[in-house]
């Protein structure tokens, strides 16, 4: 460095080489290293770091190389949060975060390390590699499923992410962590729902499903996505009665995929110059109506066993059955029904009426 100061005689015929500095990287791996070139300018940060590296306190290459790109993304993002599973190029930036951070927690990392580290923001908290870990499990979920409301049993890269996203959900669970919700909501908007998350886990299905469809959502029972019946759980939803029970934002979701709902049925209104009705009400009532209705189209009384006959209400009588139950109890009959028996033409019950 003294003899760089000292004055040189002009070599305006010579071309100054440019040589870099440091290992040369191995396939497939970016240039990293610092390229000396003496005529072009530098900024002193940037030489201050490269002599802090190279020349005062050496680094391993590949500690050295997750630094610089945790520094790219810190300067890029705004802060080194960096998601599990971010890679800058072909560089596992994440897991090389979450390492330092496993590190840090177990001792076995320098102060000088960790000072360069926390420059560039680190934070050291277990808690918040856990979250970012688990995260990074909730994306995965949410690529699959279309929603982070999983169900208590659900798991993505070996992580419990359901039961993980369920703890998250209750009350003061987010105290304290601004960051860990607002990370949450880029993911998933809806991902703490105020219904059900059962309701929300099958709209997610049915709002994939009728994406680039256009015009009302169609979508009939027995058409299953992950084992959830979306058309069944679909014409629920329409009935009058189960769509003036959800939430606004419920309604709103649904409208916004293009279902309404069906269209309540119109009160009947009695109709007060109607005649009154004559059809048969009690059971004896309906059974006299069956022989009179069957004699007037047969000419007989002589009724099968088996015999069932329809009146013009729709109303179906064991005719059959019961003329051979009246005739087994006429001892317990009225005279005014025997009389109306015999009137039809049933022998037993007139000789019954004269006894």
């Amino acid at each position: 460095m003294e003899l760089l100061a000292i004055p040189q005689e002009p070599q305006k015929d010579v071309a100054q080489p440019s040589e870099y500095i440091g290992a040369a990287p191995g396939d497939n791996e970016e240039e990293t290293r610092l390229l000396l070139r003496f005529a072009a300018p530098r900024d002193p940060v940037m030489v201050a770091n490269w002599v802090s590296f190279n020349v005062i306190d050496t680094e391993r290459q590949d500690w050295a190389r997750g630094w610089a790109k945790l520094k790219e993304y810190a300067e890029r993002e705004g802060h080194a949060r960096v998601p599990y599973e971010h890679k800058e190029g072909a560089f596992p930036l994440g897991q090389w975060v979450a390492e330092q951070r496993r590190a840090f927690g177990a001792g076995q990392m320098s102060g000088r390390r960790a000072a360069r580290l926390e420059k560039l923001g680190m934070a050291w908290s277990a808690a918040d590699a856990r979250f970012q870990e688990n995260l990074a499990a909730a994306r995965v979920y949410f690529q699959e499923h279309w929603t982070l409301c999983a169900p208590r049993s659900a798991a993505a890269l070996d992580k419990l992410v359901g039961q993980w996203l369920s703890n998250l959900r209750r009350p003061g669970a987010l105290e304290g962590h601004p960051e860990w919700e607002a990370a949450l909501l880029a993911v998933d908007e809806d991902w703490n729902p105020s219904w059900p998350t059962e309701w929300q886990r099958h709209y997610a299905a049915l709002r994939e499903l009728v994406r680039d469809e256009e015009g009302p959502a169609e979508v009939l029972p027995g058409f299953t996505v992950h084992g959830m019946d979306i058309g069944k759980w679909l014409a629920r939803q329409r009935k009058p009665e189960v769509w003036a029970a959800l939430a606004d934002g419920q309604r709103e979701r649904l409208e916004a995929v293009g279902v309404t709902p069906l269209a309540a049925p119109a009160p009947v209104e009695p109709d007060v110059s109607a005649e009154p009705s004559t059809a048969p009400v009690s059971a004896f009532e309906r059974g006299v109506a069956a022989p009179a209705q069957y004699k007037a189209r047969t000419g007989s009384v002589t009724v099968p066993r088996a015999h069932v006959e329809r009146l013009e209400d729709g109303t179906e009588v064991k005719l059959g059955a019961f003329l051979s139950n009246s005739k087994s109890r006429r001892a317990k009959l009225t005279v005014d029904k025997l009389r109306t028996l015999a009137g039809l033409g049933l022998e037993w019950a007139a000789t019954e009426g004269a006894a």
